[in-house]
């Protein structure tokens, strides 16, 4: 048996998104084992940011492309790269791009994602 991802967007099918995250994070585990992406990746939250360390040995910083969009986190290398790297990490809440960092040494990815703060738009309605 086969079992091949499919790559939906929010606007198509928000509500099943999660599921089938779920779904293919359990079927790659229990008959592939760990997946190679996610070895040496360390997630790390607190209150404000998520800090995640990728191990990228053999990577320079100029060949490296980090991009987010909403809550997704997508790295990856340039075609000329001596060594290619793809991957996408989506997070649970959307991340703030303007207070996020990222730093590359000694061949590991170190990225502090900051959570974006959920804006209210409760007003108070006076009574007559």
């Amino acid at each position: 048996m086969f079992f091949a991802p499919v790559v939906r967007t929010r606007a198509v099918a928000p509500a099943h998104r999660s599921f089938d995250r779920s779904f293919e994070r359990f079927v790659n585990d229990a008959f592939f084992g760990a997946a190679p992406a996610a070895r040496g990746l360390h997630l790390q939250e607190d209150d404000k940011a998520w800090t995640v360390t990728l191990d990228l040995p053999g990577i320079a910083r100029e060949d490296l492309s980090i991009n987010v969009e909403g809550s997704v986190v997508r790295i990856e290398t340039r075609q000329e790269a001596k060594r290619q790297y793809k991957a996408a990490y989506e997070l649970p809440q959307e991340i703030d791009v303007d207070a996020t960092s990222a730093k590359l040494e000694n061949g590991v990815l170190t990225l502090a994602l900051a959570k974006k703060q959920p804006v209210s738009n409760a007003r108070q309605i006076q009574l007559s």
